[in-house]
Protein backbone atom coordinates (compact mmCIF):
# COMPACT_ATOMS: atom_id res chain seq x y z
CA UNK A 1 0.00 0.00 0.00
CA UNK A 2 2.43 2.22 1.19
CA UNK A 3 4.63 1.92 -2.29
CA UNK A 4 1.80 2.55 -4.32
CA UNK A 5 1.43 6.20 -2.77
CA UNK A 6 4.74 6.63 -3.26
CA UNK A 7 5.06 5.68 -6.89
CA UNK A 8 1.60 7.79 -7.24
CA UNK A 9 3.34 11.07 -5.39
CA UNK A 10 6.24 10.05 -7.71
CA UNK A 11 4.30 10.07 -10.48
CA UNK A 12 2.71 13.30 -9.80
CA UNK A 13 5.62 15.03 -9.08
CA UNK A 14 7.42 14.29 -12.17
CA UNK A 15 3.74 14.94 -14.38
CA UNK A 16 4.29 18.51 -12.73
CA UNK A 17 7.73 19.06 -13.21
CA UNK A 18 7.35 17.90 -17.12
CA UNK A 19 4.18 20.71 -17.38
CA UNK A 20 6.30 23.21 -16.10
CA UNK A 21 8.77 22.34 -18.41
CA UNK A 22 6.79 22.29 -20.97
CA UNK A 23 4.97 26.16 -20.17
CA UNK A 24 8.43 27.22 -20.02
CA UNK A 25 9.60 26.06 -23.49
CA UNK A 26 6.37 27.60 -24.68
CA UNK A 27 7.48 30.26 -23.00
CA UNK A 28 10.72 31.32 -24.05
CA UNK A 29 9.44 29.85 -27.91
CA UNK A 30 7.29 32.80 -27.83
CA UNK A 31 10.01 35.50 -26.53
CA UNK A 32 12.15 34.15 -29.68
CA UNK A 33 9.57 33.95 -31.94
CA UNK A 34 8.46 37.67 -31.01
CA UNK A 35 12.28 38.78 -30.93
CA UNK A 36 12.79 37.46 -33.78
CA UNK A 37 9.62 39.53 -35.52
CA UNK A 38 11.57 42.91 -33.84
CA UNK A 39 14.95 41.72 -35.93
CA UNK A 40 13.17 41.42 -39.08
CA UNK A 41 11.41 44.93 -37.90
CA UNK A 42 14.79 46.73 -37.42
CA UNK A 43 16.39 44.96 -40.64
CA UNK A 44 13.80 46.12 -42.56
CA UNK A 45 14.11 49.71 -41.35
CA UNK A 46 17.49 49.78 -42.16
CA UNK A 47 17.16 48.36 -45.52
CA UNK A 48 14.96 51.36 -46.31
CA UNK A 49 16.93 54.05 -44.82
CA UNK A 50 19.64 52.57 -47.42
CA UNK A 51 17.83 52.14 -50.22
CA UNK A 52 16.53 56.23 -49.75
CA UNK A 53 19.54 57.47 -49.05
CA UNK A 54 21.49 55.41 -52.00
CA UNK A 55 18.82 56.38 -54.64
CA UNK A 56 20.33 58.90 -57.18
CA UNK A 57 19.58 62.32 -56.23
CA UNK A 58 16.31 61.57 -54.65
CA UNK A 59 17.77 60.58 -51.00
CA UNK A 60 17.06 62.57 -47.68
CA UNK A 61 19.90 65.96 -47.53
CA UNK A 62 22.51 64.18 -45.90
CA UNK A 63 23.11 67.85 -44.18
CA UNK A 64 19.46 67.28 -42.54
CA UNK A 65 20.05 63.94 -41.25
CA UNK A 66 23.24 65.36 -39.41
CA UNK A 67 21.66 67.82 -37.63
CA UNK A 68 18.47 65.80 -37.08
CA UNK A 69 17.27 65.58 -33.58
CA UNK A 70 15.79 62.06 -33.86
CA UNK A 71 14.68 59.48 -36.92
CA UNK A 72 11.52 57.74 -37.33
CA UNK A 73 11.45 54.39 -40.28
CA UNK A 74 8.38 53.04 -40.67
CA UNK A 75 8.32 50.45 -43.70
CA UNK A 76 5.52 48.62 -45.50
CA UNK A 77 2.81 51.60 -44.75
CA UNK A 78 -0.45 49.85 -45.59
CA UNK A 79 -4.23 50.66 -45.82
CA UNK A 80 -6.69 48.39 -44.25
CA UNK A 81 -8.77 45.45 -45.84
CA UNK A 82 -9.58 46.03 -49.87
CA UNK A 83 -7.34 49.18 -49.81
CA UNK A 84 -10.03 51.08 -47.63
CA UNK A 85 -9.47 52.61 -44.55
CA UNK A 86 -6.67 54.34 -42.50
CA UNK A 87 -3.04 53.05 -43.40
CA UNK A 88 -0.94 51.30 -40.44
CA UNK A 89 2.56 50.05 -39.93
CA UNK A 90 5.47 49.35 -37.20
CA UNK A 91 8.79 50.48 -37.17
CA UNK A 92 11.31 51.81 -34.91
CA UNK A 93 12.12 55.09 -33.68
CA UNK A 94 15.51 56.95 -32.09
CA UNK A 95 16.93 60.10 -30.56
CA UNK A 96 19.93 61.56 -30.76
CA UNK A 97 21.88 61.72 -27.59
CA UNK A 98 24.17 64.68 -26.09
CA UNK A 99 27.06 63.27 -27.48
CA UNK A 100 25.60 63.42 -30.91
CA UNK A 101 25.39 59.34 -30.78
CA UNK A 102 21.95 57.42 -30.51
CA UNK A 103 20.21 56.70 -27.93
CA UNK A 104 17.88 53.63 -27.07
CA UNK A 105 16.07 52.65 -30.12
CA UNK A 106 12.20 52.25 -29.54
CA UNK A 107 9.68 50.34 -31.54
CA UNK A 108 6.96 52.53 -32.64
CA UNK A 109 3.08 51.81 -34.74
CA UNK A 110 1.98 54.47 -37.07
CA UNK A 111 -2.35 55.14 -37.85
CA UNK A 112 -4.67 57.34 -39.72
CA UNK A 113 -5.53 59.16 -42.78
CA UNK A 114 -2.60 60.42 -44.71
CA UNK A 115 -0.89 59.98 -47.86
CA UNK A 116 -4.00 59.29 -49.63
CA UNK A 117 -2.56 60.37 -53.22
CA UNK A 118 -0.32 57.17 -53.10
CA UNK A 119 -2.89 54.67 -53.51
CA UNK A 120 -3.17 51.33 -52.13
CA UNK A 121 0.19 50.32 -52.36
CA UNK A 122 2.42 49.59 -49.44
CA UNK A 123 4.71 52.69 -48.48
CA UNK A 124 7.91 53.50 -46.61
CA UNK A 125 7.62 56.10 -44.62
CA UNK A 126 10.33 58.16 -43.02
CA UNK A 127 10.55 61.22 -40.75
CA UNK A 128 13.21 63.27 -39.79
CA UNK A 129 12.66 65.68 -36.07
CA UNK A 130 14.52 68.74 -36.09
CA UNK A 131 14.12 69.66 -32.61
CA UNK A 132 12.72 68.13 -29.38
CA UNK A 133 9.39 69.85 -29.85
CA UNK A 134 8.18 67.03 -32.24
CA UNK A 135 9.64 64.08 -30.90
CA UNK A 136 8.90 64.54 -27.12
CA UNK A 137 5.41 63.80 -27.25
CA UNK A 138 6.25 60.71 -29.24
CA UNK A 139 8.61 59.61 -26.21
CA UNK A 140 5.75 60.38 -23.85
CA UNK A 141 3.75 57.33 -26.07
CA UNK A 142 1.91 59.57 -28.92
CA UNK A 143 2.48 61.86 -31.19
CA UNK A 144 -0.75 63.17 -33.52
CA UNK A 145 0.25 64.91 -36.58
CA UNK A 146 -1.07 68.16 -37.00
CA UNK A 147 -1.69 68.16 -33.48
CA UNK A 148 1.33 67.87 -31.01
CA UNK A 149 3.87 68.58 -33.98
CA UNK A 150 3.36 70.20 -37.42
CA UNK A 151 5.31 67.93 -40.12
CA UNK A 152 6.23 68.93 -43.86
CA UNK A 153 6.89 67.00 -46.63
CA UNK A 154 10.67 67.07 -46.78
CA UNK A 155 13.04 68.18 -49.74
CA UNK A 156 14.62 65.40 -51.55
CA UNK A 157 18.64 66.01 -52.67
CA UNK A 158 21.14 64.35 -50.65
CA UNK A 159 23.63 66.75 -51.11
CA UNK A 160 20.96 69.90 -50.33
CA UNK A 161 22.06 72.47 -47.50
CA UNK A 162 19.69 72.37 -44.26
CA UNK A 163 18.99 75.88 -43.23
CA UNK A 164 19.87 77.27 -47.15
CA UNK A 165 18.49 74.65 -49.73
CA UNK A 166 16.25 73.00 -46.76
CA UNK A 167 15.03 75.40 -44.26
CA UNK A 168 14.67 74.32 -41.05
CA UNK A 169 10.71 75.28 -40.25
CA UNK A 170 9.35 72.41 -39.45
CA UNK A 171 9.57 69.93 -35.96
CA UNK A 172 9.62 66.72 -38.26
CA UNK A 173 10.20 66.43 -42.60
CA UNK A 174 8.26 63.42 -44.12
CA UNK A 175 9.63 61.02 -46.84
CA UNK A 176 8.08 57.97 -48.39
CA UNK A 177 9.34 54.99 -50.83
CA UNK A 178 7.22 52.71 -52.92
CA UNK A 179 8.50 50.18 -55.48
CA UNK A 180 12.63 51.66 -55.71
CA UNK A 181 11.02 55.66 -55.75
CA UNK A 182 11.23 57.88 -53.41
CA UNK A 183 9.98 61.54 -52.46
CA UNK A 184 7.59 63.64 -50.13
CA UNK A 185 4.63 62.74 -48.08
CA UNK A 186 2.08 64.42 -46.37
CA UNK A 187 1.38 63.37 -42.99
CA UNK A 188 -1.37 65.23 -41.69
CA UNK A 189 -3.64 63.26 -39.66
CA UNK A 190 -1.42 60.40 -38.95
CA UNK A 191 -0.58 59.07 -35.68
CA UNK A 192 2.62 57.45 -34.15
CA UNK A 193 2.83 56.04 -30.65
CA UNK A 194 4.88 53.59 -29.26
CA UNK A 195 4.35 50.20 -29.43
CA UNK A 196 4.62 48.73 -26.29
CA UNK A 197 4.31 45.07 -26.62
CA UNK A 198 7.69 44.72 -28.89
CA UNK A 199 9.53 47.21 -26.21
CA UNK A 200 8.58 44.70 -23.44
CA UNK A 201 9.73 42.03 -25.64
CA UNK A 202 13.29 43.46 -26.91
CA UNK A 203 13.56 45.45 -23.52
CA UNK A 204 11.89 43.35 -20.96
CA UNK A 205 9.63 47.11 -20.17
CA UNK A 206 7.24 48.91 -21.91
CA UNK A 207 9.01 52.36 -19.71
CA UNK A 208 12.24 52.42 -22.00
CA UNK A 209 11.24 55.52 -23.79
CA UNK A 210 12.45 58.23 -20.17
CA UNK A 211 15.87 56.69 -20.76
CA UNK A 212 16.09 57.27 -24.79
CA UNK A 213 18.57 59.92 -25.15
CA UNK A 214 20.96 58.86 -22.37
CA UNK A 215 20.80 54.76 -22.22
CA UNK A 216 22.95 52.97 -24.87
CA UNK A 217 21.70 49.59 -26.28
CA UNK A 218 22.81 46.50 -24.93
CA UNK A 219 22.24 42.75 -23.53
CA UNK A 220 20.20 40.93 -25.96
CA UNK A 221 18.54 43.58 -27.20
CA UNK A 222 21.39 44.99 -29.12
CA UNK A 223 21.21 41.96 -31.37
CA UNK A 224 17.80 43.00 -32.24
CA UNK A 225 17.80 46.14 -33.39
CA UNK A 226 21.82 46.36 -34.31
CA UNK A 227 20.86 46.62 -37.77
CA UNK A 228 18.78 49.87 -37.70
CA UNK A 229 21.66 51.09 -35.51
CA UNK A 230 24.07 51.00 -38.17
CA UNK A 231 22.02 52.44 -40.43
CA UNK A 232 21.78 55.54 -38.19
CA UNK A 233 25.52 55.22 -37.53
CA UNK A 234 26.21 55.43 -41.57
CA UNK A 235 24.03 58.05 -42.77
CA UNK A 236 23.07 60.09 -40.04
CA UNK A 237 26.77 59.82 -37.80
CA UNK A 238 27.51 62.92 -35.28
CA UNK A 239 28.68 65.85 -36.79
CA UNK A 240 31.93 66.68 -35.67
CA UNK A 241 32.83 70.22 -34.99
CA UNK A 242 35.50 72.00 -37.14
CA UNK A 243 38.29 73.26 -35.60
CA UNK A 244 38.91 77.05 -35.85
CA UNK A 245 42.40 77.39 -37.28
CA UNK A 246 42.21 81.26 -37.65
CA UNK A 247 44.55 82.02 -35.28
CA UNK A 248 46.87 78.74 -35.45
CA UNK A 249 50.67 79.26 -36.24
Amino acid sequence: MGSKRVLTITAVVVLALSSYAAVSLSQAHTITTKQSDEAARAENAATVLSEIMEAPDQGIPEALLKKAYGIAVIPHVVKGAFGIGDRYGKGLAAQRSADGGWGTLLFIEIGGSFGLQLGVEPTDVVMVFTNSDGIKPLLKGKLKIGADASATAGHVGRKAEAGTDVPLKSAIYSYSGSKGLFGRIALEGAVVQLDDDANMHVYGKKTVAAHTSKARVGGTAIGVVQPFLRALQKYAPAEVPKLNTTNRR
